[in-house]
């Protein structure tokens, strides 16, 4: 095994349930995002030079992640009834999310969701987030700070069950 391979393999085993967790947030379906996610690893090793040596590799594989949902939404969106999509919502996601942080997570817009992704669950900071989704750090603060009001007002998120992290949002919009 050459030493590219190996250090994908640590990057992989060490990444992989954090991007899961993220991808979960954001789409909501632990199936689909068990397949996104597994996809944009498939391109990160494809391109492992490239993507080895970004500040955020693991952001670049959630990002990977959540374009290549967008496109296969995209794609099957005119067979997929509404009505199934915000079922799977409210599935059990498993990999330690917590059913009604989804289900919170799923009611926020795709921008703050996507912000919310990489900066709560991946622990991304405002800089690296933006470089990610190709946006201003100002307009990853503004989407923070929206989903954080928004999360701090459902009131399912204020069980024992939920994280203290996401119940107080202990993070810093800056």
């Amino acid at each position: 095994m050459g030493q590219e391979q190996a250090e994908f393999i640590r990057f992989y085993e060490t990444s992989r349930d954090v991007c899961l967790r993220a991808v979960i947030a954001s789409v909501g379906d632990r199936e689909l995002a068990e397949d996104l996610v597994a996809e944009a690893f498939a391109r990160a090793w494809m391109s492992w030079r490239k993507v080895s040596q970004y500040a955020a590799p693991r952001g670049w594989v959630v990002r990977t992640a959540l374009n290549t949902g967008v496109s296969w939404w995209r794609r099957r969106r005119r067979e997929v009834a509404l009505g199934d999509r915000d079922a799977t919502a409210t599935a059990d996601p498993g990999q330690g999310v917590d059913p009604a942080i989804v289900a919170a997570l799923r009611r926020l817009p795709t921008r703050q969701r996507e912000v919310i992704a990489l900066r709560v669950f991946l622990d991304l900071d405002t800089a690296t987030t933006a470089e990610i989704l190709g946006i201003a750090p100002g307009t990853v603060k503004e989407h923070l700070s929206r989903a954080v009001k928004a999360l701090r007002g459902e009131p399912a998120l204020r069980s024992a069950a939920t994280p203290a992290r996401i119940t107080t949002m202990e993070v810093s919009c800056e």
